[in-house]
């Protein structure tokens, strides 16, 4: 009996196999624990999306001063830039923000909400240590509003953080319910103090993400594109309502200048306001035309079988406007050229979204060029590309270009030193680190915030003078 024991007995590398399983298997179901008690913490809505991580912050403790609304206007990176103006007012007045109501006029003719566009349920979880915000307004405070509309007003542009606690403040402890009913730039981009400059960014750059379906449109967009080599985003400003309201009209014909011009009219407050377009021109107010875009990527020395993404609307009058630049580059496609018809048709009347799509290929790019970078989309995916490492972004020197380009056009420059002169202008304007300019008597002139958010960016040596 004893010689069987023996002789069935597990020898001693058997024993140590043995233990190093029995080791692995503890292990596995100890991670296993681990991760389901993390995923009970998170609410169902939660699990569900394909890229949370698995822990978020814990939630702020405040006394609430009362309830922000808000509706923000405008295209889809208005309606972006404003919002995260508002997180931080929320966050400065102690005030439970609802999700925002997306006001959409007759130019952006897009029901969609922000549910649509932004994946709100990572939004409110990942930001829950810094403002506390709702979907809808509670119970009660609905039932309040059935009787009575909000407390409404307009916040002055470019306001102080001073502003908001003594003519803000007291109205919506007053009230309890305060809407706004203007967003855009209704927060000073300078003289805040950092921590909220940092929360501006944090909100922009990372808990404002788009849906799960736009978000892997955008980058199957991405990577048609990445498959044909380096790819430029070229962002042509020359929509109809663009060059309408800014008054442009250098190669427009009479009856196309009185086209825009009666639109313009069409519409209170610029019955009166007439508007020089050559002048505009001259000075950089105006966006740049398709033909001097041409010559701008070639005397910039982008070469003609480039891959250029067009990030745009509809361009206006396209057949005619449009032949000198698919000439130059014949490799200039959009949206319809990447992706086929049923894959873009759920996109197709939600402005919006499209927006999303060419924000999400415009940020990937090799190389980033608005023709107007006053724009909200130049300055968002500006700002946007310098947060994640100074990416190239090549912003056109308006006033320069135009003076430029007519010397060559009547022939006072020569093609080389044209060239010259276009490339010296830009060696500086490529999205590299620099000191936001600002302008304390006119904030509307001076860098937006959001095109260069410096508080979030890594300290830089000033330029030796």
């Amino acid at each position: 009996m004893e010689v069987k024991i023996l002789k069935d007995a597990p020898r001693p590398h058997q024993l140590a196999c043995i233990k190093f399983w029995v080791v692995v298997a503890a292990i596995i179901v100890l991670l296993l624990w681990v991760c389901a008690m993390q995923l009970e913490t998170l609410d169902d809505k939660t699990i569900a999306s394909f890229y949370y991580p698995l822990s978020f912050p814990s939630e702020r403790v405040y006394k609430n001063n009362g309830y922000l609304m808000i509706s923000c206007n405008g295209g889809l990176n208005q309606k972006r830039l404003a919002f995260s103006d508002m997180v931080v007012v929320a966050r400065y007045l102690n005030a439970t923000l609802i999700l925002p109501e997306f006001a959409n006029g007759s130019y952006w003719n897009d029901n969609s909400t922000v549910a649509d566009i932004f994946d709100v349920d990572y939004l409110i979880t990942s930001l829950r240590d810094e403002v506390h915000i709702l979907r809808e307004l509670p119970a009660e405070q609905k039932r309040r509003l059935e009787l009575e509309y909000p407390y409404s007003m307009r916040p002055v542009p470019y306001a102080s953080l001073s502003y908001y606690h003594e003519r803000v403040l007291p109205h919506m402890q007053r009230h309890g319910i305060l809407k706004f009913t203007r967003t855009d730039y209704r927060l000073a981009n300078n003289g805040l103090p950092e921590e909220l400059q940092k929360l501006r960014c944090r909100v922009n750059y990372e808990a404002l993400r788009f849906t799960q379906r736009i978000e892997e449109t955008g980058r199957k967009f991405v990577n048609l594109l990445k498959q044909k080599g380096p790819y430029i985003v070229l962002h042509l400003r020359y929509e109809k309502d663009m060059l309408s309201f800014s008054g442009c009209t250098e190669g427009l014909t009479r009856e196309e200048a009185g086209e825009l011009k009666e639109m313009r009219y069409s519409h209170d407050g610029w019955a009166h306001r007439p508007l020089d377009g050559r002048r505009r021109r001259e000075k950089g107010f105006c966006p740049l035309t398709p033909e001097e875009t041409a010559l701008a990527l070639q005397a910039l020395g982008i070469d003609r079988n480039t891959t250029i993404y067009l990030a745009a609307g509809e361009i206006y009058n396209k057949d005619n406007r449009m032949v000198n630049l698919t000439t130059a580059y014949p490799n200039l496609i959009g949206k319809e050229n990447v992706l086929n018809a049923s894959e873009l048709m759920p996109f197709l009347n939600h402005l919006d979204q499209m927006a999303a799509l060419d924000y999400i290929v415009a940020l990937e790019s090799d190389v980033f060029i608005p023709t107007f970078d006053r724009g909200n989309m130049a300055k968002a995916v500006e700002g946007h590309r310098r947060y994640l490492g100074f990416r190239t972004t090549i912003l056109p020197n308006r006033k320069l270009l135009v003076s430029l380009i007519d010397e060559y056009r009547t022939g006072t420059l020569s093609w080389d030193e044209f060239s010259l002169l276009v490339k010296k202008a830009h060696e500086n304007r490529m999205g590299k680190p620099e000191r936001r300019e600002e302008n304390p008597y006119h904030p509307s002139y001076e860098d937006y915030f959001y095109s260069n958010p410096q508080e979030c960016l890594p300290p830089f040596a000033e330029p030796a003078y």
